[in-house]
């Protein structure tokens, strides 16, 4: 369907990727990753055709549609929101029903039912589809091979999401191995080309009560030896120097980590509210709601985009009535646009000014958070959307508080940052309210939820997958398979494939795959 040969893409003076072959054949579902600036959606402009490569030739055999990341200027009324344009785009490209689908972030800006409908939108698509997403659910549903551009190098793997980090953390065990035994062999051969030093250095010394004549016999035996010696040294340095050197792999954040605190918050609840009344204009957001947030869980805000998130950690945050707080309750408050930052400062004396621990604990979060060692000297004017999103997290998580109020800190982030966080929300000993629209990271972060629907607040205890089967359960017959029960076992064949062990196997997976792609087709 698509060719691509020596392709090359500068930024300035930077190589963004260089790609030496390239084909999308009918079928793909290519998920295609890497940090933010790496240079992902200019990949996928070139495939569209509206970005140019510095070098290489694009062979397009077949007409595509193309969902931009950024909105042409007079394309949609500017009175729709984010979430019903992208939803407008996403129509319209479908709609062309042409065999090959180029998508950048289309899951921005939906809220979590907008995520599902496009998972079963794509999943029903019979063309071939690249997309850039940072929605690692979308990308393992999807997905059949992962496209990672890293370092200006462009590296395919086959399979989904899952099945690419376990090919990643394998390829550094094996990286981790490979050190280690260049480590040995580089220090076997120094300590061998030491002792044989040694060695040749004794070799001149002539017992003090020897006689002359043994002297000379003795003094002939040393040179023979110490040459001997001498020419062993020069072979194992020529053996160490030919020595194939290997990378040491990256050093992961430490494993210690203790921010947050839990135990001096006394009772189970923390916030309270009861008969909760919120409307603008005349838009009921609130009706007569009532909600407990429990101390020590880390709970998501759940529901449509204008339900009323972003609306009830404000009024937290405000402590505003009726609401009943914890005497003791410390609120750190990320706001989607609300800068915390001085632009002049660094990344360290940023988080540092609002914390009371030391440097070196600092920096410990901010490693984890993917600030490793000159990265804390930046001035933080200089940062990305998504580096300054991470600075601002780190320094409300640096500070006194005990309980999160999070409001969307998923936006901006690329996917290691996204696991970054997780890593450390997951570890954060107070308690944690946060709203966001990415079902995994959701997932891995949440005990509890509060679900918005119909202008109430309904709690629920477990993650979004979890109450995803107790909706389905409550809303469908026991006998009907719903479709997100079909696109979870979808990304667990599409992971197990990747690694199959032998082509019996993947037979086996690749008709059961099939099968059920066809019934969500229907």
């Amino acid at each position: 369907m698509l060719e691509m040969t020596n392709i090359e893409k500068y930024a300035a003076d930077r190589c963004l990727f260089r790609i030496e072959h390239l084909k999308i054949y009918p079928g793909d579902r290519i998920g295609l990753i890497g940090r933010n600036g790496a240079g992902k959606s200019t990949l996928l402009g070139i495939l569209a055709g509206v970005v140019r490569p510095d070098r290489g030739k694009i062979d397009r055999r077949c007409a595509l549609s193309y969902i931009p990341q950024l909105e042409p200027a007079g394309q949609t009324p500017s009175s729709m929101s984010g979430g019903e344009k992208t939803r407008r785009k996403i129509a319209a490209a479908l709609g062309e029903d042409r065999p090959l689908l180029l998508a950048d972030e289309p899951a921005a800006n939906l809220d979590m039912s907008g995520r599902e409908l496009l998972e079963a939108k794509l999943l029903a698509f019979k063309g071939a589809v690249v997309l850039v997403a940072h929605d690692r659910q979308l990308l393992d549903a999807l997905c059949t091979a992962i496209w990672e551009i890293a370092d200006g190098g462009f590296k395919i793997y086959r399979g989904n999401y899952s099945g690419y980090l376990e090919q990643k953390a394998n390829a550094r065990r094996q990286q981790e191995r490979e050190y280690e035994k260049y480590l040995d062999a580089r220090d076997h051969l120094a300590a061998a080309i030491q002792d044989r030093q040694a060695r040749s250095a004794a070799t001149r010394k002539t017992p003090k009560r020897m006689g002359n004549s043994e002297a000379r016999l003795h003094k002939m035996g040393n040179q023979k030896a110490k040459a001997n010696l001498d020419k062993a040294v020069k072979a194992l340095e020529s053996r160490l120097a030919t020595l194939a050197p290997v990378a040491k792999p990256k050093d992961a954040p430490a494993a210690a980590f203790a921010f947050g605190a839990a135990g001096d918050l006394h009772g189970k609840t923390v916030v309270r509210g009861e008969g909760l009344h919120k409307a603008f204009g005349g838009r009921v957001i609130f009706q007569d709601a009532a909600f407990s947030l429990p101390g020590g869980q880390r709970v998501a805000l759940c529901g449509d985009n204008g339900c009323g998130k972003s609306t009830l950690l404000t009024m937290i945050a405000r402590r505003e009535a009726p609401l009943r707080v914890a005497p003791r309750a410390r609120f750190g408050y990320f706001a989607q646009g609300l800068e915390n930052l001085d632009p002049a400062k660094t990344v360290l004396a940023n988080v540092m000014a609002g914390s009371a621990h030391d440097e070196g604990t600092v920096r410990q979060l901010l490693a984890r958070l993917l600030f490793r060692r000159d990265d804390v000297f930046k001035p933080v004017g200089v940062l990305s959307g998504g580096e300054r999103t991470r600075v601002s997290l780190a320094r409300i998580i640096a500070g006194d508080a005990n309980i999160l109020l999070l409001d969307e800190p998923t936006n901006y982030l690329d996917l290691p940052s996204l696991e970054a966080l997780e890593e450390v929300l997951a570890a954060y000993r107070g308690t944690v309210l946060f709203s966001a629209h990415d079902r995994r990271f959701i997932d891995r972060v949440a005990t509890q939820l509060l679900v918005f629907a119909d202008g109430k607040l309904r709690p629920f205890p477990g993650n979004y997958s979890q109450y995803l089967g107790h909706r389905s359960e409550q809303s469908r017959p026991a006998d009907e398979e719903s479709a997100m029960v079909r696109g979870h076992r979808l990304a667990e064949i599409l992971g197990r494939l990747s690694l199959a062990k032998n082509q019996e196997e993947a037979a086996r997976l690749e008709s059961e795959y099939r099968a059920l792609l066809a019934k969500a087709k229907a």
